[in-house]
């Protein structure tokens, strides 16, 4: 087939849509597809990329920055300080990339490749724009969503008086793109009644929950190697828990730090590492200075493949607060890895970690609860090996492969309903 993947947020931008999409295109292209996919440029102007192994060719729309959000390649600087004060942050040198008007980018080179199908990730201006194409043009569409409305509003603080009637105005934006596909897919079930409630009776298209998955090669339990080890300076005698993902306000890492704080008071070698960077770092910062467990608390940034694999394996346990996740990739690749999952439910997490099985399911903002947790695991060498055995149980039903094959069948479903419509 000839397949389009079209994304505003793509690799080697770090959030799950953008690794998933770069997943999904790599993995069908590995497949013997002709994979084309469609993002922002990261320098502003139009050219086009493609990978020397799997061929897959990546058109970077003409795009211009917004300001206003850090693009989550580069990281997000320390803030400005003024007379010894550090002045609030209102925009980034490094801004996230928005194509501004690629309709007519887009049609040139949709007109020339000539897909069988195309495969939305996202809901701004490259898929109104593809929208906008396919629909005159009569090329069937999936689409895919990812994300919940406080993925969005959560960043800025000025929307929180309007933040509710704001995010259900987002709910049926986001719902408006799966309802105008041929198929759509979310990634676990919990998330089909999160982002589209009632759906079956409001929706006519197919709404299927499909994982995002990994790559189980990939992610496997073992040893950080000595190298890895020096690079990011871990001592790996001592306890860890670990956090992976975008450190921005909605994933709530203030809970899990203040929750650490607690931990250490019982375990007191105990060590929390912070892989990732986002606009809550400062912040994030001055709270564990506050707390005076700076010696505790590494922030290691962002860290890509190949060397991410190799710092899950440092952890003991793996925590997030997280209250926003429709899947969660970086908790399938914990798991995947091996290690025990504290968590809170809400969103689709609990689809990931199963309480009492592969972790311990605690209350949205439980300090308290979540230290317990941790805590419990820690110190129980038989539940934290459990725990970790069922993690990998629990991995397998993720495999990348399965979620390859799924779509492949779906977008053969979706080019004989855009026939059966024709």
């Amino acid at each position: 087939m000839k397949i389009v993947i079209a994304s505003d947020i793509y690799y080697p931008m770090t959030n799950g849509v953008a690794v998933f999409a770069h997943n999904l295109a790599n993995g069908l292209a590995k497949r013997g597809h002709e994979v084309m996919v469609i993002a922002p440029s990261f320098n502003g102007k139009y050219h086009v990329d493609v990978d020397k192994k799997t061929k897959v060719k990546t058109i970077h729309l003409t795009s211009a920055r917004f300001p206003f959000y850090p693009d989550q390649i580069n990281d997000v600087p320390e803030k400005k300080e003024l007379f010894g004060k550090k002045i609030p942050r209102f925009a980034y040198k490094h801004g996230i990339w928005w194509s501004i008007n690629p309709y007519f980018e887009i049609k040139k080179v949709l007109d020339e490749f000539q897909p069988d199908v195309v495969h939305l990730q996202t809901a701004e201006s490259i898929a109104l724009a593809i929208m906008h194409y396919v629909h005159k043009n009569n090329v069937p569409i999936v689409s895919t969503g990812h994300a919940y409305p406080d993925n969005v509003t959560g960043q800025f603080k000025f929307l929180k008086p309007v933040k509710k009637p704001v995010d259900a105005a987002i709910r049926t934006y986001m719902a408006s793109f799966l309802k105008h596909s041929e198929y759509a897919t979310v990634p676990t079930e919990i998330a089909i009644e999160g982002l589209l409630p009632n759906h079956e009776k409001k929706y006519e298209v197919p709404v299927e929950a499909i994982s995002n998955g990994i790559d189980l090669s990939e992610f496997r339990p073992g040893k950080i190697s000595e190298a890895i080890r020096k690079k990011y300076n871990i001592d790996i005698t001592k306890p860890k828990l670990i956090y992976v993902g975008r450190v921005d306000p909605e994933k709530s890492i203030n809970i899990s730090i203040d929750a650490f704080y607690e931990v250490a008071k019982n375990i007191p070698d105990v060590e929390f590492l912070i892989v990732g960077d986002g606009i809550d770092r400062d912040n994030l910062k001055n709270q564990v200075a506050n707390l005076g467990i700076e010696s505790k608390v590494k922030f290691l940034g962002r860290v890509m493949p190949p060397d991410l694999q190799q710092i899950y394996r440092a952890g003991d346990v793996f925590v997030t607060a997280s209250e926003t996740e429709t899947q969660g990739i970086v908790l399938i690749e914990a798991a995947a890895t091996g290690l025990p999952l504290v968590a809170v439910d809400a969103g689709a997490v609990r689809e990931l970690c199963q309480n009492k099985k592969n972790g311990i399911l605690c209350q949205p903002g439980d300090v308290k609860g979540i230290a317990r947790a941790i805590i419990k695991i820690l110190s129980d060498k038989e539940l934290k090996a459990r725990y970790g055995k069922e993690s990998l149980e629990i991995a397998k039903k993720h495999d990348l492969n399965y979620t390859l094959s799924r779509f492949e069948e779906i977008y053969q479903t979706a080019i004989k309903l855009q026939t059966e419509e024709d």
